[in-house]
């Protein structure tokens, strides 16, 4: 699967300036990249291959950030 965004197709729900973020921003964007990835011919199993991609990055980037573990 590979998804290709363009900045012009797709609105973000948020300023980019962090901290002046609606509450409800990441569900509005969400639901956002949801019904554009549905509405381009994505199946169900796409979008959650998607979602497990995206939990795979942001684990990693956590794991990164840990200090060592002392044996």
């Amino acid at each position: 699967m590979v998804l290709v965004f363009r900045s012009s197709q797709m609105a973000l729900p948020f300023d980019p300036t962090p901290g002046t973020r609606d509450p409800r921003a990441l569900a509005i964007l969400a639901k956002t990249i949801y019904r554009e990835l549905r509405a381009s011919g994505y199946a169900e199993k796409d979008v959650v291959a998607l979602a497990g991609e995206l939990l795979g990055m942001v684990t990693s980037e956590v794991q990164g950030r840990r200090s060592p573990v002392n044996d």
